[in-house]
């Protein structure tokens, strides 16, 4: 693991421990990593709530710098500088920053670790960050106030993934086209996986967000022809995700033919058509995912859909071993 120049704290002045956090974001890692990236990126959503960026310089490379300057609701501006420790696309970050006074003089240090990983319904980014106190008196309530700012801070990051998604009005009328196929083998019978496909029940212990970061707003199933599902839920940075599928096709055991709509908030971002096959071999079972998708009005899908529905498959496999 790279380590930037550690400073060397004051024996005689106690330092906070270190701030862990992390967040469950409704994007690929590519998108979130790329939230980080730029000035523009980082003006929208580095900040707490309440508080603007008005200026920011991002040189995402090692060596390169992280200044940012937050601007409170009263106009008064708090800067901080750092420098690019690490720099692994997609996977982790480390930033040394330091907090500075209105003369740029340092308050404290804040060495940032931000690690990026696949989850369930898109990515976990977990955060840590070590203190050192240069100015004590300054600087400890700005740091004992640093859970709550990152909070609202991770808030407006949930927001700006889903701007760079096309997950909010832009006024662009598009429609981008994707297509992907999926399998999967289960060491369960049929009839075991098929209920887990269709019980509303048995479907719940894998279809849906993270637990303790998505919150189930709306849940309802029935499978038939011209039965219909809906799906609905908040996750932790406010967004709120709703599926909507209507079935055209089901054959006990063998097939499912569905359509359906995905919303990220009052926003329709897909249109897709999907189908589910399962073919039962020597007590094990096959199951093959096609998917057609219609992304709407500038939604960004780079893979995300074909990327979440195998998570889902894979939670659907250890569903069966309940």
């Amino acid at each position: 693991m790279a380590q930037g120049p550690k400073a060397k704290p004051d024996a005689a002045v106690p330092q906070p421990p270190p701030l862990r956090l992390s967040r469950v974001l409704h994007a690929r890692r590519e998108t979130v990593f790329k939230a980080w990236s730029t000035a523009d990126h980082v003006k929208r959503w580095f900040s707490p709530e309440t508080y603007t960026v008005p200026d920011a310089t991002v040189e995402m490379r090692v060596g390169g710098r992280f200044d940012v300057c937050m601007r409170s609701p009263t106009g008064e501006e708090h800067w901080t500088r750092g420098t690019f420790v690490e720099v692994t696309p997609h996977t982790r970050l480390v930033i040394d920053m330091r907090a500075t006074d209105r003369a740029g003089q340092p308050l404290f240090r804040a060495y940032t670790e931000v690690e990026f990983a696949d989850a369930l319904g898109g990515t976990r980014m977990d955060v840590v960050q070590t203190y050192t106190f240069i100015d004590p008196a300054i600087a400890a309530p700005m740091v004992a106030g640093a859970p709550e700012g990152w909070r609202s801070t991770l808030d407006k990051l949930e927001k700006e993934v889903v701007r760079m998604q096309g997950g909010t009005e832009t006024g662009v009328r598009s429609v981008a086209h994707a297509t992907f196929h999926l399998e999967r083998t289960y060491d369960a019978p049929v009839a075991r996986v098929w209920q887990a496909l269709t019980d509303e029940a048995a479907k719940q212990k894998w279809f849906g967000g993270t637990d303790g970061r998505w919150e189930l707003l709306e849940r309802r199933m029935d499978v038939r022809a011209g039965g219909s599902e809906r799906v609905k839920g908040r996750w932790e940075g406010g967004v709120v995700s709703t599926f909507d599928a209507v079935y055209h096709d089901v054959i006990a055991n063998q097939r499912l033919v569905y359509s359906y709509e995905m919303h990220l908030d009052d926003k329709k971002i897909s249109v897709s058509l999907a189908t589910m096959q399962l073919k039962a071999d020597n007590g094990k079972t096959t199951l093959t995912v096609t998917e057609q998708g219609a992304f709407l009005d500038g939604y960004d899908d780079a893979g995300s859909r074909e990327h979440g529905t195998g998570h889902l498959l894979d939670a659907l496999g250890t569903s069966l071993k309940d």
